[in-house]
């Protein structure tokens, strides 16, 4: 059985790493900010993961299958929520809705 003082040793490196491995990404965007590279990749990389996703999403698709309406039919309210309404999350939800509604049962096999 460990010594005691081992044991509150222990729970306190693990503490101090834990707190500095948390504290430490804070730390570093700071100075980041006022970096123009930053402020570029903030404003063109999530639209580049987007299209990332949906190519991934969808690329096993089978087009000539009824199956496949699910799928698109969401993408479709999806985006055209997101140009209506401005917000990610009600998109999102409501399209992911969409989505199994339709697969489990329209579309269901």
């Amino acid at each position: 059985m460990p010594d005691t003082r081992y044991a509150i040793a222990a729970i306190l490196v693990t503490a101090a790493v834990t707190w500095g491995l948390r504290a430490l990404p804070f730390a570093a965007l700071t100075p980041l900010r006022a970096s123009k590279t930053v402020q570029y990749l903030s404003a063109r990389v999530p639209a580049g993961v987007m299209i990332i996703l949906l190519v991934y999403c969808l690329r096993d698709i089978p087009l000539g299958h009824a199956g496949s309406l699910a799928p698109l039919i969401a993408l479709a309210v999806t985006v055209g929520l997101h140009i209506w309404r401005r917000n990610v999350l009600l998109s999102i939800l409501c399209g992911t809705a969409v989505h199994v509604v339709l697969a489990s049962t329209v579309f269901a096999a």
